[in-house]
C-alpha cells in the first residue's frame, strides 16, 4: 500500500501521469479537466516529473502536438472536456490509425447548449467510434488507477491503441475522495517502458496518413477492427495483474452491485452510479431485490460480457447521461448498446432507457427510486410501453 491522501479526481490522474513516467504532456485550459493539468505543471515545474510540457494553441493542437510525440517514441498525455473535445476530432482517428497509444484523460461535461460545468456524458461519446479504448471511472481512485491500466492496455504490442480515460466532470474531477497512490516500484513491474517499434527516424524516412488507393481501404479498416477485439484479452490480463500488484481488483467490463439474486437492474456507467448504489441499499433494507451494474468498459463494448451478465435478470433500466437525439426510441447511445447485446434472447430480458443527469444535473436519489418503480411495474405487466423516459419529465 503506498501513501492514502484526500485527494480530487483530476489530483488522482495527475499522480497516474507522473508514476507512468510520461515524456511528453500537452495542455490546454478547459474547465473541468483542467486541474489535472495544472497539477501536472506543478510536478513538472518541482522536480517531481521530467517532461516536455508543451502549452498548445488549442484542442486541435494538443492532439497534433502528441500525435507527433508518440508516432516519435515517446509515451504521451492529453486530455479536454467538453467542446474541446469536438474541437480536436479531426485527429482521434489518425491517431488510432497509426496505432499510436496516447492517452487523453476526458473530465466530461456538456456541449454547448447549454455549455455547463457538471458532468454529461455526450463530448465523451461523440468520440466513441474513432478507434480508441475507452471507459469511465466512478471515483477519484479509479480515475488514477484506469490512468495506468489504459497505458498498460494500450501500449500492449497486441493492441497499440490511444484510450480516452473517462471521469465525470466535478462529480469526479472535483469532488475530494480518499485514494492510495502507489509506490513508484510497484508502477514500474505493472507499467514496463513504451516501446515503439516503428519510431520516426531521419534516418529511414516512412510516410505517415499517406492518400491511399481505394482497394487498399477494406483490409486497413477491418485490421482496425481486429486489433480492437484484442482489447479483451489484454485487459483482462491487465486487471489480474493490477490486483496482484496492487491489492485493488477491478473487474475488466463492468462492477455488479447486489445482483446475487436481484430481479431488477439499472445499467450505467460513471459516477451517478454511485448514487444508485445508496439507493439500491436503502431498497434492499426494504426488502427488494434490485440491483446495479455500471458499466467500466465502453470502447470496445464487451457485447458477450453484457449479454452473459444481464441474461440473469427480469428487467433492465439502462441509464444514459448522454444527448443522442433523433435515435431510435428517443433513448441514448448505452441503450442501443445493450438492446443490441440482449438481441438475440428474445423477449426473455425486458429493458427500458432513463435518459437523465443532463446539463451538469444530478441524478437524484427520488428519479433512481421512480426509475426502479418503473422496472417493477414492467417485471409485472411484461410490458414495455415507452422505449425511453427523458427523467424528471417523463417519468
Amino acid at each position: 500500500m503506498g501513501k492514502i491522501k484526500n485527494i480530487s479526481g483530476c489530483v488522482a490522474v495527475a499522480h497516474g501521469v507522473r508514476l507512468a513516467d510520461v515524456d511528453v504532456i500537452c495542455s490546454y485550459p478547459i474547465r473541468p479537466y483542467t486541474g489535472i493539468m495544472s497539477e501536472l505543471a506543478r510536478m513538472v515545474a518541482d522536480g517531481e516529473l521530467d517532461a516536455e510540457f508543451v502549452h498548445g494553441e488549442g484542442e486541435h493542437a494538443q492532439l497534433s502536438v502528441v500525435y507527433g510525440a508518440s508516432a516519435a517514441g515517446a509515451r504521451v498525455f492529453t486530455g479536454s472536456s467538453g467542446v474541446g473535445v469536438t474541437y480536436a476530432f479531426e485527429v482521434y482517428s489518425p491517431i488510432s490509425g497509426e496505432m499510436l497509444p496516447v492517452q487523453m484523460a476526458i473530465a466530461d461535461r456538456t456541449l454547448d447548449p447549454p455549455g455547463d460545468f457538471g458532468s454529461e456524458h455526450t463530448d465523451a461519446e461523440c468520440c466513441r467510434d474513432q478507434g480508441w479504448i475507452q471507459g469511465w471511472a466512478s471515483t477519484p481512485q479509479e480515475a488514477l488507477d484506469n490512468t495506468l491500466i489504459f497505458y498498460r492496455v494500450g501500449e500492449d504490442p497486441r493492441v497499440l491503441l490511444p484510450q480516452y480515460s473517462c471521469m465525470d466532470g466535478y462529480f469526479v474531477s472535483h469532488i475530494l475522495g480518499p485514494v492510495d497512490i502507489p509506490e513508484p516500484e510497484q508502477v514500474k513491474e505493472f507499467l514496463p517502458p513504451y516501446k515503439n517499434h516503428h519510431v520516426l527516424d531521419p534516418r529511414k524516412p516512412q510516410i505517415i496518413g499517406p492518400q491511399i488507393e481505394p482497394a487498399m481501404g477494406p483490409p486497413l479498416q477491418y485490421q482496425r477492427y481486429q486489433v480492437l477485439q484484442n482489447v479483451f484479452e489484454v485487459l483482462e490480463e491487465a486487471c489480474e495483474d493490477f490486483a496482484r500488484i496492487f491489492g485493488r481488483r477491478y473487474d475488466p467490463y463492468m462492477e455488479e452491485y447486489y445482483t446475487h439474486d436481484a430481479e431488477v437492474v439499472i445499467f450505467g456507467q460513471g459516477a451517478h452510479m454511485e448514487t444508485a448504489k445508496a439507493v439500491v441499499r436503502r431498497l434492499r433494507n426494504h426488502g427488494e431485490k434490485v440491483g446495479a451494474v455500471r458499466l467500466r468498459t465502453f470502447r470496445p463494448f464487451p457485447t458477450a460480457q453484457v449479454r452473459e451478465r444481464l441474461s440473469r435478470f427480469k428487467a433492465v433500466g439502462v441509464l444514459d447521461n448522454s444527448t443522442n437525439f433523433g435515435i431510435s426510441g428517443g433513448g441514448g447511445v448505452l441503450l442501443s448498446e445493450v438492446r443490441t447485446a440482449l438481441y438475440d434472447l428474445g423477449e426473455k430480458v425486458k429493458t427500458v432507457g432513463f435518459v437523465a443527469g443532463l446539463g451538469g444535473e444530478v441524478v437524484t436519489h427520488d428519479e433512481f427510486f421512480r426509475m426502479f418503480e418503473k422496472l417493477k411495474e414492467i417485471m409485472k405487466t411484461g410490458k414495455v410501453e415507452k422505449t425511453a423516459f427523458w427523467l424528471p419529465f417523463e417519468l
